[in-house]
């Protein structure tokens, strides 16, 4: 999950109130977000100044800037209401017109205004930043959308976009004093730490996209650099913000983010001036900021969060998300999903919200266990050969060009990682008692992606002695949070352990889990080759389970 540093004094100036770093984590974790860590770093004036670092969602783009966090943090605690934001009715709409030599490079473009804008530095910069963030996750560096942000008052519409050859193309790039092709700015770039990862994206085409004004002022040279021409400052008031894309939904959600994100600041606050696109003589406005309802029902919920909320307290514990919410006369619940939410995709992305304050609950009450957060990518043989497994039997997502040994594959268990972690920790006091509960990733050629996503729940103890009954003590507990009857009789109507032979395992030494009559993990004493395999020399005893049926 991606890490956001945000200063601490701007944050409580958002919030209008100051917290204590015990408050504010408080804050975080009611919310579903862990403030990660709090550092000193120097200010542009040598001075000292306090940076919180928040772990987010990795789809949650509505939280990758200031202005995203206090707002979705004083809905939360009902300060403000959900903003709604809302395409205004220019007398003259800009226009993005297409040109059908863009179609083998980057196909589309799109558009909006904010206009009125009042920066401030630390507002100019969280602007910079969060176009920096959604360019490196969301748009893949660049490669499916970038955007370019520009003073509307430097330059005049109507915009046209078209491919033209390298060296036809020239103009004074981003702070640049003199005057480039865009052949010379591949050469100009090609050491530059910042912009050389993005060459290759057009390099190697024979036309290269560009934005001219109406006066053949060159806007950008996508997704590259802006013409310095438009750049804005801190004095621009008005912003004209082109995306152009390789895949249209993804440069809608990047533009939906950046103008719901920083409409605030204009002199009407949380409007947008759209522009309009015309490609092939379709004539299309963006950004849509289209908002749509979806109906769940309460019992849905609270089967899968395994609490019991009335229809309205689930309406209103999803408005404090943004999420706003009214119950109908059938007791169903309506959900209206702003702009800013492109997360919540399906009615089940609603439940979600719900079932990860399980997935912490389940952590809170581990036991004495210590939760590890391991890396989502391994090696071979940390899913293999260490754990006496083949590689080629198990369902494992290979990556295609590794950087390093280390990162080869997707994890498809998490039992490797938390054996890494104790490897690493061997000097700390015994007895070690480790947990985690997190993805891994299993090869499943029967979905759209050919891979899929499996929440799991694994638990090592390394002492002078095994500890067996530790780790079945811990999953009697782990069954009893989950409210799953230990079944006596071995019937589907709750979980049991059956004898089980596992690579990993001592022979003898192993049990498969088994709830509501299917195999959901095992658990038993690891076999003394993958403990020397990781260079452990005690006995370790390990649980690992699916609880994706619980979830």
């Amino acid at each position: 999950m991606p890490t956001i540093s945000i200063k601490r004094e701007i944050l409580f100036q958002g919030l209008g109130q100051r917290y204590t770093e015990e408050e504010f984590d408080e804050l975080c974790f009611e919310f579903g977000l862990e403030l990660d860590e709090v550092v000193t770093e120097k200010d542009d004036q040598g001075k000292d100044e306090i940076v919180y670092k928040i772990e987010i969602g990795a789809n949650r783009y509505d939280l990758l800037c200031v202005e995203g966090m206090v707002r979705s943090l004083l809905v939360f605690q009902s300060k403000i209401k959900v903003p709604r934001y809302e395409l205004s009715k220019p007398e003259k709409i800009e226009r993005l017109e297409v040109d059908p030599s863009v179609e083998g490079v980057r196909p589309h473009v799109i558009g909006a205004v904010l206009r009125g804008v009042t920066f401030t530095k630390d507002r100019y910069n969280s602007f910079i930043e969060l176009q920096d963030k959604l360019h490196q996750n969301l748009a893949r560096k660049r490669t499916l959308a970038s955007v370019g942000t520009h003073d509307l008052d430097t330059i005049k519409g109507p915009f046209k976009y078209m491919a033209k050859p390298p060296a036809d193309i020239k103009f004074v790039p981003l702070n640049q004093t003199k005057e480039f092709t865009s052949v010379e700015l591949m050469e100009l770039y090609s050491t530059d730490s910042h912009l050389k990862s993005y060459l290759p994206i057009i390099r190697d085409s024979p036309v290269y996209p560009v934005i001219y004004d109406s006066n053949g002022i060159v806007l950008s040279l996508p997704p590259i650099i802006n013409g310095d021409h438009s750049k804005i400052t801190l004095n621009t008031k008005n912003v004209f913000i082109e995306c152009t894309c390789t895949d249209l939904t993804k440069g809608k959600i990047v533009l939906d983010t950046l103008v719901t994100m920083f409409s605030e600041y204009c002199s009407t606050p949380f409007t947008i001036e759209p522009v309009e696109t015309i490609s092939k003589g379709v004539e299309e406005i963006y950004p849509t900021l289209r908002y749509r309802t979806e109906t769940i029902r309460p019992a849905a919920v609270n089967g899968l969060v395994g609490v019991e909320k009335s229809p309205s307290e689930i309406a209103t514990l999803l408005s404090k998300m943004c999420l706003e919410s009214t119950v109908n006369s059938d007791d169903t619940i309506t959900v209206t999903i702003p702009p800013t939410r492109h997360d919540v995709i399906h009615p089940c992305d609603i439940y979600e919200v719900s079932s990860n304050i399980l997935v912490s609950i389940l952590g809170i009450y581990m036991s004495g266990f210590t939760e590890a957060l391991t890396f989502s990518l391994c090696s071979r043989d940390d899913v293999g050969t260490k754990m006496r497994k083949q590689i080629e039997n198990i369902p494992a997502v290979h990556i295609a060009n590794p950087k390093t040994l280390e990162f080869q594959v997707a994890r498809t268990a998490l039992l490797p990682g938390l054996l890494k972690t104790v490897q690493a920790n061997r000097k700390m006091p015994l007895p070690m008692k480790l947990f985690e509960i997190s993805d891994v990733v299993l090869k499943d050629l029967g979905t759209e992606v050919g891979a899929r996503n499996e929440r799991h729940l694994a638990a090592v103890f390394y002492n002078k002695t095994p500890g067996f009954e530790i780790i079945h003590g811990l999953l009697d507990r782990i069954m009893q949070l989950l409210e799953v009857p230990m079944s006596l009789d071995k019937s589907s109507s709750g979980y049991y352990l059956r004898s089980s032979e596992d690579e990993s395992y001592f022979p003898g030494r192993a049990a498969e889990i088994v709830a509501f009559g299917q195999v959901i993990g095992r658990l038993g004493v690891l076999h003394p080759e993958v403990v020397t395999g990781f260079e452990l020399n005690l006995p370790c005893s390990a649980l690992e389970i699916n609880i994706e049926p619980f979830l």
